[in-house]
């Protein structure tokens, strides 16, 4: 059930997939948790349950109920210690990082991001690219830009060695590491580079990733305006329109927002009208 979530997380959004992981949680999980069973048939159903938390915080954190997703992130964090489950454990302490990056808490993301890595020092390597990633962005907030690319080289170095394996939940791949290059990139203040590697990221980004790629778009978009590129800015805001068009995302929503806002000083321009007569086609369906 934990896989179809994430594949509807993905497909649809967090506002259609957290409702449904919310409700397995409480009609399903929590009876099966109740139940009378050997040790280790608990510690697996305890360690199926962390999995299943830990995403339904992670949506809840990127559809910015932040307070929701810190309570989901703490049980979590119980379920996987007494499942002895430290890959969900150290997984979970990463989600918690990410979610003190998204609210600029700089030096708590980068002690989060740390906490994270040594929870699971025997991990394998797609799981420490995952863990080093965060780390490399928790180390950019802060401003330390060697230790932020020393942590970029270990999850080059990890993902090379992984399998092509698609993990379903706190899965990493070429996407997920250019994407971290393009935030660290950016918290350094290289805008142009975080627009590079952003490019990158959605080149290697499956299809299927819709919200993924709403998101990296609303954020390259932005950035692309920031360093004078409003033709460039113009064509991502329309891909990102055209997986918009299909989510129920609050973070998707902001971006929403945002290119109304920040494309509302340039309508003298026909491209800019162009996209900006498209989005309120797209708000006018998606509120019918």
């Amino acid at each position: 059930m934990t896989e179809r979530i994430a594949d509807i997380l993905d497909e649809l959004g967090g506002g259609h997939a957290r409702p449904m992981a919310a409700a397995f949680l409480v009609n399903t999980v929590a009876p099966y948790l109740r139940a009378d069973a050997s040790d280790a048939t608990r510690k697996s159903m305890l360690a199926a349950a962390s999995d299943l938390v830990y995403l339904t915080g992670w949506m809840a954190m990127y559809e910015k109920a932040h307070g929701l997703g810190q309570r989901y992130y703490l049980q979590a964090l119980r379920l996987a210690g007494e499942a002895e489950d430290h890959v969900t454990y150290c997984r979970t302490l990463r989600g918690m990082a990410l979610q003190a990056a998204d609210l600029r808490h700089a030096k708590r993301a980068q002690e989060l991001a740390d906490s994270a890595a040594e929870a699971g020092p025997k991990a394998g390597p797609r799981l420490r690219a995952f863990l080093t990633g965060q780390q490399a962005q928790g180390a950019a907030l802060v401003g330390d830009k060697r230790r932020a690319f020393s942590h970029l080289a270990e999850t080059a170095d990890a993902l090379s060695q992984a399998d092509n394996r698609r993990d379903f939940v706190g899965g990493y791949d070429q996407a997920a590491y250019h994407f971290h290059v393009s935030s660290v990139l950016y918290a350094l203040g290289d805008v142009r580079g975080s627009v590079t590697a952003m490019q990158e990221s959605n080149r290697a980004r499956p299809p299927m990733e819709k919200q993924g790629r709403a998101h990296a778009n609303g954020l390259l978009a932005q950035r692309q305006l920031e360093v004078g590129q409003l033709e460039a800015s113009c064509a991502t805001w329309d891909d990102f329109l055209d997986d918009y068009a299909h989510l129920s995302s609050a973070r998707a929503d902001e971006h929403f927002g945002v290119l109304r806002r920040r494309l509302r000083p340039y309508l003298k321009s026909s491209r800019v009208r162009e996209v900006y007569d498209r989005a309120a086609d797209v708000a006018r369906h998606k509120a019918a």
